[in-house]
């Protein structure tokens, strides 16, 4: 199958997280065997090199530098000569997407829209992309509800979550120096004073935790664990690459999830698969809870006193490195899902 993403910036423009996961899919596709091509703004060196293969995908240059204008003017063009079967539109500025619809209806040539939702937004735009494809992807329910407020039609809506290396967790080594983790970019959405605040009310017990990752919230986050005296028995690791990440989920007893806003909870989904008591503060602009439902090991709190009485709790809570139950995650299950979505829209059938 020849398949033909469409995104003005990549992951190698850019650190976005709905762009890497585009790529992540683009590589395993590649990886498969199937043909991949990637129209995007140039990011490789050359200005008179228009085409560039890397990793088994390749990159075919529709305008040199990232303009959202030029872009959409030029892309028609490299659309019909890249001759794919199906058309993987990454949300992105709305205008690129619904362009790539209206190319898509005209060459016949059926339009996936992968909507991550942390895509940049194009006031009115909006309800143009997301009716216009023949179906969108999102990662969580909660992104779903948003497309579907945008005007796109519920049976067009598929959720295709985050993929995580089942291997890598079976395989990792177990650091078990922390009891409670947490583990997020460190941003204004980062939230962590809850579980600053739980861990202090937990100070006359015995526990360690690490907060994992870096950021612009990460010294006002070092200043109140200060203030709140628990800084003695906090680490903070700093950024880690996925493995020393897994490898401490395996050896905790706690994953504390509280950001105030995340389209999909990845960290936690890789933390419950390590065996991790998964504990969400339930936030309106956050997906968390939806990993936890129905889950054995899944917690839902709505304060840092509630928090703070899951962390005792899990004391009576036998540790585990591994858990089978999230292997529909992995990253090949996921790959499945979009090469189903790609056949049924070839087949011009309903998901």
């Amino acid at each position: 199958m020849h398949v033909a993403f469409v995104s003005m910036e990549t992951a190698h423009h850019v650190e976005r997280r709905g762009l890497e996961r585009a790529q992540r899919t683009a590589r395993m596709l590649a990886d498969r065997g199937h043909d991949v091509t990637y129209l995007c703004s140039q990011w490789w060196g050359g200005d008179a090199v228009p085409t560039f293969e890397h990793e088994g995908i390749e990159y075919r240059r529709v305008t040199r530098e990232p303009a959202t204008g030029a872009f959409a003017a030029k892309l028609p063009t490299a659309l019909w000569r890249t001759g794919a079967d199906v058309i993987h539109a990454v949300h992105g500025p709305p205008r690129h997407v619904a362009v790539a619809e209206k190319v898509g209806t005209m060459l016949r040539t059926p339009v996936l829209v992968d909507w991550f939702g942390d895509g940049p937004n194009e006031p009115g735009s909006e309800p143009r992309a997301a009716a216009g494809a023949d179906l969108v992807t999102t990662p969580s329910e909660l992104v779903r509800t948003r497309v579907r407020e945008h005007g796109a039609d519920d049976g067009a809506v598929r959720i295709v979550p985050e993929s995580i290396d089942v291997d890598l967790i079976r395989e990792a080594p177990t650091d078990d120096r922390f009891d409670v983790v947490y583990a997020r970019r460190l941003d204004e959405h980062a939230n962590v004073g809850t579980l600053l605040l739980a861990l202090a009310e937990r100070r006359r017990r015995d526990w360690s935790a690490a907060i994992v990752g870096d950021g612009p919230e990460r010294e006002p986050i070092e200043a109140a664990a200060r203030d709140l005296r628990i800084d003695d028995r906090i680490t903070f690791t700093g950024a880690l690459s996925e493995r020393e990440r897994v490898s401490i989920y395996k050896g905790a007893h706690v994953f504390a999830q509280t950001a105030s806003a995340e389209v999909f909870a990845t960290e936690l989904l890789r933390a419950l698969a390590c065996g991790c008591l998964g504990v969400v503060e339930y936030q309106a602009d956050s997906s968390a809870h939806e990993l936890v439902e129905g889950v054995d090991r899944g917690r839902r709190v709505t304060s840092p006193e509630g928090l703070a009485d899951v962390i005792t709790e899990a004391g009576n809570v036998p540790r585990r490195e591994h858990s089978d139950s999230f292997e529909q995650f992995d990253h090949d299950a996921v790959l499945d899902t979009y090469l189903n979505c790609y056949e049924n829209l070839k087949g011009g059938g309903l998901l």
